[in-house]
């Protein structure tokens, strides 16, 4: 079972485990049809401009509206000279091209060569597309240390995908020593980022006391941001909270409309708890709580 799934399998965390190739390029630049930062960064590129070189191949493998169709193989042979020059944006985007195909025949070991070359100079998505890779044994042996370190490299430069992953790997023994404090490190990181999933487990930890002295209050404001986005299990939980008054002042009322939201959604537990909240509901509330969840 991938990484993703197995994961996924053990709790709730949504959205985050996805191994998925980013292209990489300045977080400033703008890749609309912007048709003149195109020509600029073709002169640019020809004079042998890396960062140019490496946006020139990103236009490319999108397109630009109908002035500059998308067009894999020009993308690619911009991509290697950028990456031929040490540009490691453009090795990473290099190795996904190799990986997935587009525009060069599909070459894992190339693939993996300039994914370990960006990855060496700092680039976190390479970090941590190695890092999957070796925990899932994907095309490489499978190896759990250099699962680590290349997760590592990349949650401590703030990719937030690695951070959850640590977090889920910490938490549960899979592959590393089961450990709560690393776990809630992680997790914390990821969570502050407002990762759905580590901030639904870090609210878990903290009711629980794992990696934490047991606070409700904080377990409550984690929940709290989870339930926010959408997240189930938080709601469910953020639910039963409510209605027992355990780090939040008792409310029926909100209580109900979070575990209304909850059991919409298929969530068992919720649906069981609302209808034991209902018998000690007043009229007034449950009449309250039906406007609220609207």
């Amino acid at each position: 079972m991938k990484l993703a799934n197995r994961i996924l399998a053990l709790f709730i965390i949504l959205g985050f485990v996805s191994v998925f190739f980013t292209l990489q390029v300045r977080a400033e630049t703008n890749l609309g049809d912007i048709y003149e930062n195109f020509l600029i960064s073709k002169s640019n590129a020809e004079r042998g401009d890396s960062e140019a070189q490496n946006l020139l191949g990103a236009m490319y493998l999108r397109g630009i509206g109908l002035r500059v169709p998308k067009d894999n193989m020009k993308a690619v042979h911009w991509f290697i000279k950028a990456a031929e020059q040490g540009n490691a944006n453009a090795q990473f985007n290099l190795g996904a091209r190799y990986y997935y195909g587009e525009g060069v025949p599909q070459d894992y070991k190339k693939a993996l060569h300039w994914y370990t070359k960006a990855a060496e100079q700092g680039n976190a998505n390479a970090q941590f597309s190695l890092g999957a890779k070796c925990y899932d044994g994907e095309r490489v042996p499978q190896d759990n240390l250099k699962a680590v370190h290349w997760f590592a490299k990349a949650a401590e430069q703030g990719e937030v995908r690695s951070q959850s992953l640590l977090g889920a790997m910490y938490y549960n023994g899979l592959r590393v020593p089961q450990d709560y404090k690393k776990a809630a490190h992680w997790f914390t990181k990821a969570a502050e980022q407002g990762e759905v999933g580590s901030q639904s487990l870090l609210g878990t930890m903290y009711y629980n006391g794992e990696g934490f002295p047991q606070d409700y209050v904080k377990a409550a404001h984690w929940f709290t941001k989870a339930a926010e986005q959408g997240e189930v299990g938080a709601q469910s939980l953020l639910g039963a909270m409510y209605y027992n008054g355990e780090g939040v002042p008792q409310d029926y009322v909100k209580a109900y409309v979070l575990l209304n939201l909850a059991a919409s959604q298929g969530n068992v537990t919720s649906k069981h708890n609302k209808e034991i909240l209902l018998k000690q509901m007043s009229s007034s509330q449950i009449e309250e709580g039906k406007k609220l969840s609207k």
